[in-house]
């Protein structure tokens, strides 16, 4: 366990808002998308200073393929046998119950575990998480780059086994612990972002090539497969001016979570006459984004071409009143 530098920062006095407790988490999945599935969790408890509590640790029958088998080196036949999520959703939610969800990348991990959390008709109990890439950033570490690796080594940490949600999980939750500590000698605001949970539902069946030999094949509640949309028929009228109506053809882009599920989002953009861009650009009109702080591509973009950002509240009371298109 790595040892806390001694510095004049650990002697400061602890900031009185802080969190009392903090689930670092690490989920290995079968892939990136909305449709893919965990396949591994792990959580660190921590106490409200980053000391170890207990940690925890499963692995997860997907249903389906399990994905990029030489990164995770977990295969079918060792999945197989491993319980499905609902049946470890109740022992997960008692190790993040109360706590701020800490990880790496964290609106990925959050994503992935409110999505299998909804496909079991419940909701995780995680109120705020906290990014470690958006912490490091705040501190101003030196880091080469924003990999987990490159953070561990910071802090002198030894990563033994990389992309086993166990070690990763052991490696965050020891180079959190100074990274805490030297935000508390600052008394600086740590970046925490709510969690919304999700809270709609689409049933499908799931398509033959996912259908395997796990039990509980079959049809299946699922995500909505992806589907090509129609082409928008009106022109891009140019960018969203906060204070005015959307209007028929702006070009609106989503990033990260959403409360609602983002196909049915994207769906009620659609049907109000928006174009629904799958990347940013500087034609883009609108970027809808619960964490307009975050660190994903179309954030970051947003940020360098000055895309108007309105979050997801926000946007649903602007579709209620999407001004016409300009007539030719």
């Amino acid at each position: 366990m790595l040892e806390d530098r001694p510095t004049a920062a650990s002697a400061a006095p602890w900031p009185a808002a802080y969190p009392q407790g903090y689930a670092v988490v690490d989920v290995e999945t079968t892939g990136l998308s909305r449709d893919d599935r965990i396949i591994s969790a792990a959580v660190y408890r921590l106490d409200a200073r980053g000391e170890v509590e207990d940690h925890w640790y499963t692995l997860v029958n997907p249903e389906r393929d399990p994905g990029p088998v030489w990164i995770h080196g977990l295969t079918n036949d060792v999945l197989a046998g491993a319980p499905l999520f609902p049946e470890i959703a109740e022992e997960f939610a008692a190790r993040l119950d109360g706590r701020v969800l800490v990880a790496h990348n964290a609106v990925f991990d959050w994503s992935m575990i409110s999505r299998e959390y909804a496909r079991a008709r419940r909701t995780a109990p995680v109120r705020q998480r906290l990014c470690t890439i958006a912490l490091s950033k705040e501190l101003g570490l030196p880091l080469p780059n924003h990999k987990l690796e490159s953070l561990a080594a910071h802090f002198g940490v030894v990563q033994e086994h990389a992309h086993h949600a166990l070690d990763d999980a052991r490696v965050l939750a020891e180079a959190f612990r100074p990274s805490l500590t030297a935000a508390a000698g600052r008394n600086m605001r740590l970046p925490l972002l709510e969690c919304r949970p999700l809270t709609e539902w689409a049933e499908q069946s799931v398509p033959r090539q996912q259908q395997s030999s796990y039990r509980g094949g079959g049809a299946s509640a699922g995500w909505r497969p992806s589907r090509k949309r129609p082409a928008c028929p009106y022109p891009n009228p140019g960018r969203y001016e906060p204070g005015k109506p959307l209007k028929q053809g702006m070009r609106v882009a989503f990033s990260g979570d959403t409360s609602v599920d983002r196909e049915l989002l994207e769906d009620r953009a659609v049907e109000a006459g928006l174009h629904v861009a799958t990347s940013l650009s500087r034609l883009t009109s609108l970027l809808v984004t619960n964490d307009p702080d975050s660190y994903t591509s179309k954030a970051v973009k947003a940020k360098q071409f000055g895309t108007p950002v309105v979050d997801e509240a926000a946007f649903g009371q602007l579709l209620q009143d999407v001004a016409d298109a300009d007539k030719k």
